[in-house]
C-alpha cells in the first residue's frame, strides 16, 4: 500500500516564501556568484552587461517565489519567455541559460532549507517537489521561447540574405555602399572575379551543403533558391575558372548553365543574364553543368529570335515543308554529314545505311534548296539552322 504524499500547509508555505522574498537581494548575489564560480567554462554572458544579468536573475528568482507561493504550470510563463527571448537575441547560449536556471533553483532551495527547520522530512520533500516542478516549468517555457526566437532570427536572416542576393542579381551592386554591405553580410570578396551558375529545377537542384563543401576547398560562394531554379554566385579569387567549374559540377542535379567570369561582384547581374541564356540553350533532358563558351552558337541564335527564324526559313525552308517522316530523315542525314566533316562515307554508319543512300539524300536536299551544299558559307548557315532547330524543333 503506497504512502500518501506529504504536503506543506498553505500558510506555512506562504511563510517560507515570504521569508525568502525578504532575502531576494542576497539570493540574486549568490546566484550571480555561482554563475561565475561554478564551472566557469560553461559561462558565456560576454554579450550582456552586468546590469542586464542582474535584472534577469531578479526576474527569475522573483518568479520562482511567485509560483511557489501559488503552484501552477509554468509552461507558457511570460517571465521565463521574456528571458529566453532576450537572451536568444543577445546570443547567450541556451545551455548557459538552462544552467543558470538550475543554479537559481539550487540557491532558492538552500535558503528554503535554512528557513524550514520546523518541517518534518516528508514536508521538506514536498517543498522540494513543488520547487523543482516550478523550475522544470520555467525551464520549459525558457526553451520554447528561446527556440522560437532563434527560428524567427533564422527566418529574418534568410529573408535578408534572399533580398541581398536578389538585389545583386538585379544590378543594385552599382551602388558602392550597397555593394560593400552585401559583400560583408554574404562573406564574399568585392574585387574577385565571379561566375554565376543557374541550375534548373525545384526541390533542391543543388545538393545540400554545397557552400560548405566548396568552402572546404577554398571556394567562396552563395546559393540562392528561387521558385524553379537555384542561382550560385561563385568567387573565383586565385583559382582557375575551369578548376572551379569541375568542383561545382558534382553538386549539381539536372541541367545548369554557367556564365563566363566577370570582373567583380558589381557585375554579377550581367553574369546572371549570361548563365540564364546558357541554361535556355540546353535541352530539357540535359544533365550537368555547361559553360556559355560551349553553347555560343545556340546563345547567339536565342539572342535574336527574329533573325534566327529568318535564317531557318532562308536556309532550310523547302526541306521543312516536307511531310514529317521525309523531313526528319533528310535533316538527320544533313546533321550527320556536317558532323563528320561532310563525309558521306563516315556519316553512313551513324545513319545505318549505305554511303550511296547518304549521297542520294544529300542530292535531294540540294535540289530542294536550289544550290550545292558544299562551301564554307553553306556549311556555316546549314549548321546554324540545324542548331536553331535543336532549340525550337519544327512543328509537325
Amino acid at each position: 500500500m503506497s504512502t500518501p504524499q506529504k504536503t506543506v500547509p498553505g500558510t506555512r508555505m506562504q511563510e517560507l516564501v515570504a521569508a525568502c522574498r525578504a532575502e531576494i537581494p542576497t539570493l540574486i548575489d549568490r546566484l550571480i556568484s555561482d554563475i561565475f564560480t561554478d564551472n566557469p567554462q560553461w559561462t558565456d554572458y560576454s554579450s550582456i552587461t552586468h546590469a542586464d544579468l542582474h535584472d534577469g536573475c531578479c526576474r527569475y528568482v522573483t518568479r520562482i517565489l511567485d509560483l511557489l507561493g501559488a503552484p501552477m504550470t509554468a509552461v507558457d510563463d511570460e517571465v521565463a519567455a521574456y528571458i529566453g527571448r532576450r537572451r536568444a537575441e543577445q546570443g547567450v547560449p541556451l545551455e548557459v541559460m538552462l544552467r543558470t536556471f538550475r543554479l537559481g533553483g539550487r540557491v532558492v532551495w538552500e535558503v528554503l532549507l535554512e528557513k524550514a527547520d520546523d518541517l518534518a522530512p516528508g514536508e521538506i520533500r514536498a517543498v522540494g517537489t513543488a520547487l523543482w516542478a516550478v523550475i522544470d516549468g520555467l525551464s520549459s517555457s525558457l526553451v520554447t521561447s528561446y527556440r522560437n526566437t532563434e527560428f524567427e532570427q533564422l527566418r529574418s536572416d534568410e529573408r535578408r540574405r534572399h533580398a541581398l542576393i536578389e538585389d545583386l542579381l538585379g544590378g543594385r551592386a552599382r551602388d558602392s555602399a550597397f555593394l560593400a554591405r552585401a559583400a560583408r553580410e554574404l562573406n564574399l570578396p568585392v574585387g574577385s572575379t565571379y561566375l554565376v551558375v543557374v541550375v534548373s529545377g525545384v526541390g533542391g537542384p543543388v545538393r545540400t551543403g554545397t557552400e560548405t563543401a566548396l568552402a572546404a576547398v577554398g571556394i567562396r560562394s552563395v546559393w540562392h533558391d528561387r521558385v524553379d531554379s537555384t542561382v550560385g554566385l561563385v568567387a573565383i579569387e586565385r583559382h582557375n575558372v575551369s578548376w572551379v567549374l569541375r568542383r561545382i559540377e558534382p553538386y549539381v542535379r539536372g541541367r545548369a548553365g554557367a556564365s563566363p567570369a566577370v570582373s567583380g561582384l558589381d557585375e554579377v547581374d550581367t553574369a546572371h543574364a549570361w548563365a540564364l541564356l546558357t541554361l535556355q540553350t540546353l535541352p530539357d533532358d540535359a544533365t550537368g553543368l555547361v559553360p556559355l563558351d560551349q553553347r555560343f552558337q545556340y546563345a547567339l541564335l536565342l539572342r535574336s529570335k527574329d533573325l534566327t527564324d529568318m535564317l531557318v526559313a532562308h536556309t532550310l525552308g523547302p526541306v521543312l515543308q516536307l511531310p514529317a517522316y521525309e523531313r526528319s530523315i533528310l535533316l538527320e542525314t544533313l546533321a550527320a554529314w556536317l558532323a563528320h566533316n561532310c563525309s558521306a562515307a563516315h556519316a553512313a554508319p551513324q545513319l545505318h545505311c549505305h554511303r550511296n543512300t547518304v549521297i542520294n539524300r544529300l542530292n535531294r536536299i540540294s535540289t530542294l534548296l536550289g544550290h550545292p551544299l558544299e562551301g564554307q558559307r553553306n556549311y556555316v548557315e546549314l549548321s546554324l539552322a540545324l542548331a536553331a532547330l535543336d532549340l525550337i524543333p519544327p512543328s509537325h
